[in-house]
């Protein structure tokens, strides 16, 4: 099954360096990358040539789809990204999230007419997140509990977010009392359902963006389904200097008058982009 892997990045080459070690370590091949850039300066672009040849020599296409930083604009580089991949199946994470080797294996071997996958992640702290290697990556160990505990990390629950047995997983599953709902950083759906609905909508800034598109694919018949204990990955640290109470107030506000109104479709996302004849954009 063919895949088209989108996540967004801005001005944080380390982190995308790591999220994109971990999707050279993926088993799943057939696949292309495509990295939506919300504005990034040279350093980023320079990263991802530096690691073009090994992408180019695993068979894997690296797409970097740029725009200029007019601000926090994920979902309309998320939507522009989303017209450039190539493939009918998506898969979404981020720019600051490391993917277990079998996570794209899992995302397609789940994938079915009718149907979106909701996966989750396990949060590492800044110094954990300082400390992952490319071998750690390669090796599976920084989804290990051990290594994790060598990082000062207490044994939790959450751990169960980093489960190695497929039985297990599909139990966890089924009986998670956790609602399904579309996370940005783990997350499949087919291109055509996600264009249908119109894909992100733009008037969102930060905070529950991407669970508002999962409310319109559920408006429009397109059913959740938890990946949330075998589609693994970790997220790194990082600062949130966009996060403003009054932003995530407004964006739930509209996520729940869409719920409510059982709404499937929003003009403020590709269809926009569409009209006003989106012409990609070159990074500096």
């Amino acid at each position: 099954m063919k895949l088209s892997v989108i996540f967004s990045t801005y001005n944080s080459p380390r982190w995308l360096q790591k999220t994109l070690w971990g999707m050279l370590a993926q088993q799943h091949r057939n696949v292309e990358i495509v990295i939506a850039d919300d504005g990034s300066t040279a350093e980023t672009r320079q990263l991802i040539e530096s690691m073009r040849p090994e992408f180019n020599s695993a068979g894997i296409s690296l797409k970097h789809i740029w725009q200029s930083d007019k601000g926090f604009r994920k979902c309309r580089i998320l939507n522009k990204a989303i017209l450039h991949a190539s493939n009918d199946y998506l898969v979404f994470t981020d720019g600051d999230c490391i993917c277990r080797k079998d996570f794209l294996q899992v995302h397609a071997a789940r994938a079915e007419a009718g149907y979106w996958l909701s996966g989750s992640y396990y949060k590492l702290p800044m110094a954990a997140s300082e400390r992952v290697t490319r071998d750690d990556i390669e090796s599976g160990r920084c989804f290990e509990r051990r290594w994790l505990r060598r990082q000062g990390l207490p044994v939790s629950a959450s751990h169960l977010k980093l489960n190695r047995q497929p039985q297990l997983a599909k139990f966890l599953n089924r009986i998670t009392p956790t609602s399904c709902n579309l996370k940005g950083s783990n997350a499949s759906a087919w291109r055509a359902d996600v264009i249908r609905v119109g894909g992100f909508d733009e008037r969102m800034q930060w905070g529950g963006l991407d669970r508002e598109l999962g409310v319109r694919l559920n408006n429009a018949g397109i059913r959740p389904r938890h990946v949330r204990y075998d589609a693994i990955c970790v997220h790194l640290d990082h600062p949130r200097g966009y996060r403003k109470p009054e932003l995530v107030a407004a964006n739930r506000a509209l996520r729940l008058n869409v719920e409510q109104a059982k709404i499937t479709h929003t003009a403020h996302g590709i269809s926009a982009l569409i009209d006003e004849g989106y012409v990609a954009e070159q990074s500096p």
